[in-house]
């Protein structure tokens, strides 16, 4: 409790694995802020390229396909390739697709980018969570999840501001392409700084004694578990069920927001400048709240399980709260808004911990990525289904009521299939 103690965020940055967590996080700010870059420059392409409500739906399921196949094959990639090269590589990847669809000169070109868009980013999160469970004990990895799932606010704030002026001085094509860009400059910074805790040139004795716990060795002869005999666990079944639920209200919320602004609140582009980053900086806030809930209730003596069940708990209760988005004024509906980023972000930054907290480092790749892929087919189907509501003359109102009860769902499904959160051995089965 101590060793936590001792490293308060504003000191962390001194040290190794801390700035290892920034790193990480500005490749997940990087991948949201590419992935919004449609959303919000969908006014100025639809002037080029007509995109309806329901091929606007189909675009974002290009993407989530790939992305969920990908979240799957991707946890098994860095589980075989290691967290530096893997991570390395998706990253070059999704760039090169995000400045591609800025070349994209019909409907079936951008549905193509997105797809590869989707191929790569697939990877992100199973790389950073393989990437803590190599640097973090479990004291400290819901903390350190968190200050990386708020790299998706960072990216996600910054992207309406920074789109909507570029928007203003060059044609939406350079919005990816200066996207991409900002991906590759990244992977030097990766390539330089990265290496596991047992061959990293840089680590101190210092900090090797604080990570202590993650460098003691490993059973020899065993390899990551098939995807299979995962599924005999009913802990992977609990997470991915939940993630599938939650997940499709957060791609509800990242791919619709700013076409329900343009829509429904009649904002212009400068105004989903002003106002759409708003939510995602709460996102941010509740994406380290959560991991910093939960890291504080097991450093006042709690344990694993109650620490993790009971900040989860709290995230998806205030999740109903924005089936009142419709009915209130446009202050209102951002403030709502706000409190479904953070409760999401909360909940998102706990349920990426818990394959770290249950199973062995060899398969948390494979366990992560089966929980992503699960939460990216939620959001693939409930996507195509808000597209074909909206064309088809049901309102926000009957979406938005629907999106208020996945989170709670999902925590339950956790609390039936989750008995309780501790280490399991992967081969027992």
């Amino acid at each position: 409790m101590r060793q936590a103690a001792d490293h308060p965020l504003v000191k962390r940055t001194g040290s190794l694995r801390w700035r290892l967590a920034l790193l990480i996080s500005a490749a997940i700010a990087i991948s949201y802020f590419d992935r919004q870059t449609l959303p919000v420059a969908i006014r100025a392409i639809e002037r080029e390229i007509p995109i309806s409500n329901t091929q606007f739906s189909q675009l974002q399921a290009a993407f989530l396909m790939a992305y969920a196949l990908m979240y799957a094959g991707g946890g098994k990639l860095m589980d075989v390739l290691g967290t530096r090269r893997g991570f390395l590589a998706i990253m070059l990847w999704w760039s090169f697709a995000c400045a591609s669809q800025g070349l994209a000169t019909s409907f079936g070109l951008l549905a193509v980018s997105l797809f590869l868009l989707g191929m790569g980013e697939g990877g992100g999160f199973p790389a950073a969570t393989k990437a803590i469970a190599e640097w973090f004990p479990a004291r400290e990895r819901s903390t350190v999840m968190g200050i990386v799932n708020a790299g998706s606010s960072v990216g996600a704030v910054a992207a309406p501001p920074l789109i909507a002026l570029t928007l203003a001085s060059l044609s939406w094509r350079w919005v990816f392409f200066l996207s991409g860009a900002v991906g590759l400059i990244w992977t030097l910074a990766w390539a330089g700084n990265y290496f596991s805790p047992t061959a990293h040139p840089r680590l101190s004795e210092g900090e090797r004694a604080a990570i202590a716990e993650v460098l003691k060795p490993k059973p020899q002869g065993q390899t990551g578990a098939r995807w299979l005999h995962l599924f005999r666990f009913p802990q992977v079944w609990g997470l991915v069920c939940a993630k599938f639920l939650s997940d499709a209200a957060w791609y509800f919320y990242i791919f619709w927001l700013p076409k329900y602004l343009y829509e429904m609140r009649h904002f212009d582009i400068k105004q989903v400048g002003y106002f759409a980053w708003i939510p995602y900086a709460a996102a941010g806030v509740g994406s380290v709240l959560g991991g910093w809930f939960s890291s504080r209730l097991i450093g006042q003596g709690h344990s694993l399980n109650f620490a993790r069940k009971v900040a989860l708990g709290a995230s998806a209760a205030v999740m109903p709260l924005i089936v009142f988005v419709t009915r209130v004024p446009v202050q209102g509906a951002i403030v709502l808004f706000s409190i479904a980023f953070a409760g999401q972000q909360s909940w998102s930054t706990l349920v990426m911990t818990l394959p770290a907290d249950i199973f062995p480092q060899r398969v948390v790749g494979s366990v992560a990525g089966l929980v992503g892929f699960g939460g990216a087919i939620g959001g693939l189907i409930f996507g195509l289904v808000v597209g074909y509501l909206l064309d088809h003359g049901f309102g926000y109102g009957l979406v938005f009521g629907i999106v208020s009860t996945f989170h709670v769902l999902g925590y339950f499904i956790i609390l039936a299939a989750v008995r309780q959160v501790r280490p399991i051995e992967a081969g027992a089965a």
